[in-house]
């Protein structure tokens, strides 16, 4: 990344239990804190309506809850011994 993606787009170092899925789902979740950082930007100064900000936020959240879903974040493994059905 560029001087100017970094200002733009800044990530900070995932701490957690590392995974491939905790991973991306980090990736996932710092994306859209900045998107949603642009959208209060963009409500605030008057460029989108207060509306229009809220039905992009509840679009964004949908997408990180399908990625949680679809990663398998926050679900147990299954036991030893156990179907995996």
């Amino acid at each position: 990344m560029t001087e100017r993606d970094d200002f733009l787009y800044p990530r900070g170092r995932y701490r957690g239990k590392f995974t491939p899925q905790n991973l991306t789902f980090d990736a996932n979740l710092q994306e859209f804190a900045q998107k949603i950082n642009y959208i209060c930007g963009l409500e605030t100064s008057g460029k989108i309506s207060p509306d229009e900000a809220y039905h992009q936020i509840k679009d964004l959240w949908k997408q990180v809850k399908t990625s949680k879903d679809n990663l398998g974040i926050g679900e147990e493994p299954p036991e030893l011994g156990q179907d995996m059905a």
